[in-house]
């Protein structure tokens, strides 16, 4: 049990999330091409709190606890129970005003390459990095994805 719950804690360390730039990976291809149109996007993501679950459960435990401390034979059973469903109820209450924004900053880019197709990108904006109509760009085609940077 304690092996999996620490492989369920670290994962998330092992895990990347989004481009990194100082990670040396094979790249598969590499277009070069001229940017056509720019466009600069924000995503809104709305998530509710991951851990809603595990204090309604903790509500309901400890609504439970106290309960149990009231009345006697069928009493106590029946303010255990009550104590449970008010405990819960109390924690999911205050939970569900617990909303998480995140604003993801994109670019969309519209590339003409040189042999003529037109290839489309949306990306993380890289602040170190604006592209202009008629920038000059590669794409960098990778096992798990895309990346177009400027071409010097």
């Amino acid at each position: 049990m304690r092996k999996w719950l620490c492989i369920i804690l670290l994962f998330p360390l092992f895990v990347s999330a989004g481009y990194n730039r100082n990670v040396a990976k094979p790249v598969n291809d590499v277009v070069y091409g001229q940017v056509d149109t720019v466009r600069y996007i924000s995503q809104q993501e709305v998530t509710q709190s991951k851990a809603n679950g595990w204090h309604t459960l903790l509500g309901a435990v400890i609504g439970g606890l106290v309960g149990n401390q009231f009345g006697g034979g069928h009493g106590k059973e029946v303010a255990t129970v009550a104590g449970t469903v008010i405990g819960a109820g109390v924690v999911r209450n205050q939970q569900q005003g617990n909303v998480n924004v995140r604003e993801y900053k994109l670019v969309e880019l519209l590339i003409k390459t040189d042999d003529g197709r037109l290839i489309n990108v949306i990306q993380d904006v890289d602040s170190n990095m604006r592209f202009d109509k008629s920038d000059k760009v590669r794409i960098l085609y990778f096992d798990d994805g895309v990346r177009v940077d400027k071409n010097y």
